[in-house]
């Protein structure tokens, strides 16, 4: 598993006007080339008589990244790499973006157009909302009654999230930890229990996590 990365939690679409053209810019997450392509689509059928659809994407995080733009039409290198190049300054990975434009009957000129598709990236990727790719630890930890609120306070002091706890003759927690902070847990079940308790790890998978 590669470093934990930002991806977009949720879709959003921002709209600026330049000129009386609006761009109209959606973004939302992408797992994979295939769903990437059908927001691209969806997107086009939703608004089908505007002038461009200006798509770009990146799959993946940090050095293992698909990219992709379009000009759609547009001048050479005024709309999609302009729009590519606001996702990679972001820090986003898993991102699909689309900007609408409705030619609003006044040309802006390639330094105007650069600027408008600039801006219109920003709007959006800067106000959507963030989560982290990363992998996890799904846990599973027994201990006696008198041991739950301890354990809980250092579960949450280790940026763990309790799933589950089973009341039977002990305790059963079931947590969920980056993986960074599991070993910390661990050393800290330990001093706890002078050595007596010890999570075990059920399952290892990747999760966006809200930050």
């Amino acid at each position: 598993m590669q470093r934990p990365y930002f991806v977009p939690l949720t879709e959003l679409r921002k709209e600026l006007v330049v000129l009386n053209s609006r761009f109209i810019t959606t973004i939302a997450p992408a797992f994979g080339i295939d769903e990437a392509r059908a927001f691209m689509a969806r997107i086009r059928r939703e608004f089908p008589d505007a002038s461009h659809h200006v798509p770009v994407y990146v799959i993946g995080g940090g050095n293992t990244v698909t990219e992709y733009f379009s000009d759609d039409g547009e001048p050479a290198g005024t709309s999609g790499r302009p729009a590519l190049a606001v996702l990679r300054g972001s820090g986003l990975g898993d991102v699909v973006l689309v900007i609408t434009r409705y030619f609003g009957g006044t040309l802006l000129g390639t330094g105007g157009l650069v600027k408008a598709y600039t801006e219109a990236a920003q709007l959006a990727v800067n106000q959507v909302a963030r989560g982290k790719r990363m992998e996890v630890y799904i846990a599973m930890v027994a201990f006696p009654y008198n041991m739950l609120e301890r354990l809980r306070l250092v579960a949450a002091r280790r940026q763990g999230s309790v799933l589950g706890e089973d009341f039977g003759a002990d305790i059963t927690m079931t947590v969920r930890f980056p993986v960074d902070s599991f070993d910390a847990f661990q050393n800290d079940l330990r001093e706890l229990s002078a050595g007596k308790i010890q999570a075990e790890v059920i399952e290892v998978k990747e999760m966006v996590v809200a930050v």
